[in-house]
């Protein structure tokens, strides 16, 4: 059966290499690519499959009136509007298996948002002259699975070099055809609960034991990093219910939201599950720390208790106004929550750096989080229960996994 790719590419500015480039994917046995043009110039070329006017035309404008404005940004989101509506549309019909895109800076950051509007699973693969720029490649992948193919040289002309990076590009494009989009039945092992997990190094132990029990009660365990990027990816799959449960061991991206620490995994952080209402079990790995960028340090920053994670990472001790602020954050969120919610919280700790031994350890601080939150929440369905370990003890992941199990009815 052949497949085909969607390759979103400005014919205006790069006619030949996005010509090249499907060519090259149609060598491929199997492959077909379908050419979408993002074009804002005019231009009388007839290369597309999907053409530019079509894409002003799905966006709700015309191209006459895109090529017209001098409007950049606005006119660039009516483009991607429209790319996002005809590839989701292609999509869905199953006339497309996977994305490549095509472009310099405009171009991928164009594209890249097409394809983060895309579900998880769907091949995407962004070829790009300026992958590797300071800033852009974190906001060309986002909270996308997205990959990025550095070309080093500019995309501009068939030299013997861009040829050989196109051709490349193709057979990584081909390749991941061969999987395959993931659909609904294979995101799922029949017969298994799924069940995000938030996760830090912090709480590494934890997390592998509670996985591990989860996984011998017949549950499929997906972790996410809670450094900021992928706790808001889990947000955003939770909210397009891929999963039966959460265990939320590492929330802290809601402080550090609050403090504009490194870590701050946006406005919505801790506010999926409670919507659609599935079962949460939430545990304050990282919850009382902050990491905010040196350069944005305050005068008081520097004589807070600290644990340098690594050269470039530092956290520091929420103090106790800070942590109260953050329980009442906690408080306004889970309120709002459709579904049951578990809020476990160890009084010896929070974290494999934070104990007896620890330097960043404040009992006495973390106290006030907890009593602030028993204070704030006002939810029947949420239920605040503290026990006698620290977070990393494995009795407390044992318990972490007995609490899902039993909301979820085992």
């Amino acid at each position: 059966m052949e497949k085909n790719i969607l390759l979103i590419a400005t014919l205006d500015t790069k006619r030949s290499e996005s010509l090249y480039l499907k060519k090259a994917i149609d060598r491929h046995p199997g492959c077909r690519a379908l050419v979408m043009d993002i074009s804002m110039a005019a231009h009388d070329f007839a290369d597309a499959e999907v053409t530019a006017a079509a894409v002003a035309r799905a966006g709700g404008s015309s191209i006459d009136e895109i090529n017209r404005s001098r409007e950049r940004s606005r006119i660039t989101a009516t483009m991607i509007r429209g790319a996002v509506a005809l590839a989701g549309e292609l999509l869905e019909a199953g006339k497309i298996g996977g994305v490549v895109g095509l472009g310099g800076s405009t171009g991928s950051l164009m594209a890249t948002d097409v394809m983060r509007a895309l579900p998880f699973g769907v091949p995407k693969l962004m070829v790009s002259a300026t992958a590797a720029l300071p800033g852009l490649a974190t906001r060309y992948i986002g909270t996308g699975d997205i990959m990025l193919f550095h070309t080093v040289i500019e995309i501009a002309g068939l030299s013997p070099l861009l040829k050989n990076v196109l051709d490349r590009a193709a057979a990584a494009a081909a390749g991941m055809l061969e999987v395959g989009r993931l659909d609904a039945a294979g995101a799922r092992t029949p017969g298994r609960r799924a069940v995000a997990v938030s996760q830090f190094g912090i709480c590494e132990g934890c997390a592998s034991r509670v996985r591990k029990q989860l996984e011998a009660s017949g549950c499929d365990v997906i972790g996410f990093s809670a450094a900021g990027v992928c706790d808001r990816a889990m947000e955003e799959m939770i909210a397009k219910k891929m999963f039966d449960a959460v265990v939320d061991l590492a929330p802290g991206g809601v402080g550090e939201h609050i403090m504009a620490g490194m870590r701050s995994a946006g406005p919505h952080r801790l506010e999926a599950a409670g919507k659609i209402g599935i079962p949460q079990v939430v545990a304050p790995s990282g919850v009382n720390l902050m990491s905010p960028r040196k350069s944005r340090y305050k005068p008081d920053y520097h004589q807070r208790k600290k644990f340098d994670l690594d050269k470039l990472r530092t956290f520091l001790r929420l103090n106790g106004e800070e942590i109260e602020q953050v329980a009442c954050e906690f408080a306004r969120k889970l309120n709002q929550a459709r579904g049951p919610v578990r809020v476990l919280l160890p009084t010896r700790g929070w974290s494999s750096i934070d104990g007896p031994e620890s330097a960043i350890f404040e009992p006495e601080t973390d106290r006030r989080f907890i009593d602030r939150l028993q204070r704030e929440i006002t939810n029947p369905r949420v239920e605040i229960r503290t026990f006698d370990l620290n977070l990393e003890d494995p009795a407390f992941a044992g318990i972490v996994a007995e609490n899902l199990l039993e909301l979820l009815g085992r």
